[in-house]
């Protein structure tokens, strides 16, 4: 835990524990002005080439009519910027009047052309002024502080273009494309990010310009939200608040890119941090707004309900990620990775299955049977199974363990556990001398409570809440069991009524992963009402840890959404990759498609495959180059023969 001198040092919201925006300062972009008391902004980017100029109208437009409120377009050359223009002229004779932003990255001439003609620029520190300088790995103060005198040569022709037009400015910062320069003193962490952004910000104030958006991206969402954390931090301790620009960099497609960029929005969005969103979805870019509109809403249909004490400080540093302290009970708690806990309850109460349906409803996805016909369990399998008031008749895999209902449960079976209430715990006669799980609300979890069961090396808390916006009081109920130096393991449950699966996909991951990423929870528990399948809530669970970056249970991949940069279809090419990699457990693969931030992700891949040119792709291990320029129709296999190589290649099952 931390000292109060730690947590005075931490503060990088308004509360912890109810929802309560963070302020920023009022940003024209057209006739759309972000921060303050503006809505939460949804925003997206074309992916064609920007001298497409009607391929790029036909977009916007579509874009716009999905909710879309800004539309980004690349602009890597002066040609590009320069026709922004038709782009908009289109627009305009059809009825749109959307602000545009141009993408710049390296080209600070395209971004002098561009900023007379659309609402805004955004510019990338790790690029704009500063290049990679081969084998430049130390800066002397004199040689760092030089590169800083560039960024104001190079940045003052913008600025005063800027003012003159009325165009704003957004500071991206992206893990992947820091510059040597901040890699030699910070790395490739949140304050090199930060540090990265901050100067320039600090030239744009001593030149008198405010017209400022702030972002800090990466694909690890760990990253992404400890280094928004800190930026809000060092904005408030200078007394600064521009508003800022939220999005899980290159999160990639399908279910996996949906619950990455929830957890990651999410976690902020509940901390009050947030005035604009991009989803990146590696799909149709009209797919993103829909998923954009759902987190966003998440965040404010229950503000008005009554919510907790308010607390502005933590016991645990925001900016790193640490695991809460927790004991040791069986696969719960200490170093292991969270449980995941299926409930079929519901499912087999309301539609009284027989034990047969059941058996096999239960185990459709994750188990397999083996060559003696016994279950076993893959890797994605529950650990555990919530079987409320039922009986179970079949035999179960070993590693798969049972919770009932207190009075219904079959103490003589080695892996079935019982599940309390906390009254009906305390007032217990019986109890496992292994594993009992205690459901507790908030309400309940008073210092007398917890002092009966602090010492109890056989409890596991269940973390219920019964405001559907629960998260924040969860957090609090962390912070309960701090104050009282209690480390008994706790599965954090929620319960989610009248959903559908999209809704439940982005919810479940935008409440948890708030609390992962602070390093709380040794488990999750995720009940519906809806018989939505439940090998897909199993699944949700799973794509929800790995999005933590908890528990890995099959590939990761980091793949950007395509833009006007993009040489090669990289949609198909990514399904293509995931049809012959998908069942590598715990293998990330990069699939970037170009140069910008695609080397400098690959220090989160273990594996990447770069486009580098026309049809060319540059394949890598890790960060470095193994092979370079292949033609595209081969890239894919030699991706493969790489990870092979490398021993990380195993056969599907």
């Amino acid at each position: 835990m931390a000292n109060n001198t730690e947590q005075s040092n931490f503060k990088y919201c308004n509360s912890l524990t109810s929802y309560s925006r963070y302020k920023t300062r009022v940003v024209n972009i057209g006739d759309v002005p972000l921060g303050g008391d503006n809505p939460i902004r949804i925003q997206s980017m074309t992916n064609i080439n920007t001298m497409d100029t009607m391929g790029n109208v036909e977009q916007a437009i579509r874009l716009v009519n999905a909710g879309c409120e800004y539309v980004r377009i690349t602009a890597p050359g002066i040609k590009e910027a320069k026709n922004l223009a038709l782009i908009k002229k289109e627009l305009k004779k059809r009825g749109y009047d959307v602000p545009i932003i141009a993408d710049i990255h390296f080209n600070h001439r395209a971004a002098e052309v561009a900023a007379r003609i659309v609402e805004k620029v955004r510019i990338n520190p790790g690029n704009y002024v500063d290049r990679k300088i081969k084998d430049k790995t130390t800066y002397t103060d004199k040689e760092y502080n030089l590169e800083i005198e560039k960024i104001y040569d190079r940045i003052l022709p913008l600025i005063k273009i800027c003012k003159q037009y009325g165009t704003a400015i957004r500071i991206g910062s992206n893990q992947g494309s820091l510059s040597d320069r901040i890699m030699s003193r910070f790395g490739d962490t949140s304050l090199g990010m930060v540090v990265a952004a901050m100067e320039f910000v600090d030239i744009f104030r001593d030149l008198n310009y405010h017209d400022i958006v702030l972002s800090m991206k990466s694909s690890n969402t760990r990253i992404m939200v400890q280094s928004n954390r800190l930026l809000v931090h060092k904005m408030i301790s200078q007394n600064l608040n521009y508003p800022i620009h939220l999005g899980v960099t290159e999160a990639g497609i399908g279910t996996a890119g949906r619950i990455k960029s929830s957890v990651g929005i999410g976690a902020l969005l509940a901390d009050g941090i947030g005035d604009t969103v991009r989803v990146s979805l590696t799909e149709d870019p009209v797919n993103e707004i829909p998923v954009a509109k759902k987190i966003v809403n998440h965040y404010f249909y229950d503000n008005q309900k009554p919510k907790p004490e308010k607390i502005i400080s933590s016991f645990v540093n925001p900016f790193k990620y640490q695991k809460r302290k927790s004991f040791k009970i069986n696969n719960i708690g200490a170093n292991n990775v969270p449980v995941v806990i299926a409930d079929f309850s519901n499912v087999h109460n309301k539609y009284l299955l027989s034990d047969s349906e059941f058996e096999n409803t239960l185990f459709k996805k994750g188990f397999f049977k083996d060559k003696n016909n016994k279950w076993k369990k893959n890797n994605l399998g529950c650990d555990y199974f919530y079987a409320s008031d039922i009986k179970i008749n079949y035999e179960v895999p070993s590693d798969l363990y049972i919770i009932q209902n207190i009075n219904s449960w079959q103490k003589n079976k080695s892996n079935f556990f019982p599940l309390f209430t906390a009254d009906e715990y305390l007032n217990a006669k019986e109890k496992s001398d292994k594993q009992n799980f205690v459901i507790v609300f908030y309400d309940e979890l008073n210092t007398a409570f917890i002092n009966k069961i602090k010492d109890d090396n056989t409890v596991i808390l269940v973390f219920e809440t019964k405001s559907q916006f629960g998260t924040l009081e969860q957090r609090k109920m962390f912070f309960e069991l701090a104050n009282n130096d209690c480390n008994v393991p706790v599965i954090i449950k929620r319960n989610y009524k009248n959903i559908d699966y999209k809704n439940l996909m982005v919810n479940s991951a935008a409440d948890f992963g708030v609390l992962f990423i602070d390093g709380f929870g040794d488990g999750i528990w995720i009940l519906t009402d809806e018989r939505i399948n439940t090998t897909i809530i199993n699944e949700i669970s799973f794509e929800i840890l790995q999005a933590c970056r908890l528990r890995f249970s099959k590939t990761e991949y980091i793949s950007c959404p395509s833009c006007g940069r993009t040489q090669f279809n990289i949609q198909e090419t990514l399904m293509k990759i995931r049809k012959h990699t998908q069942h590598l457990k715990g293998i990330t693969i990069g699939v970037m498609g170009c140069i910008v931030n695609g080397p400098g992700e690959m220090i989160e891949a273990d594996y990447g495959y770069v486009g580098s040119g026309k049809g060319k792709i540059t394949l890598f291990k890790a960060n470095e180059i193994v092979k370079k320029n292949i033609d595209e129709k081969y890239a894919v296999d030699e991706l493969i023969n790489i990870i092979k190589e490398n021993g990380d290649w195993v056969e599907k099952i």
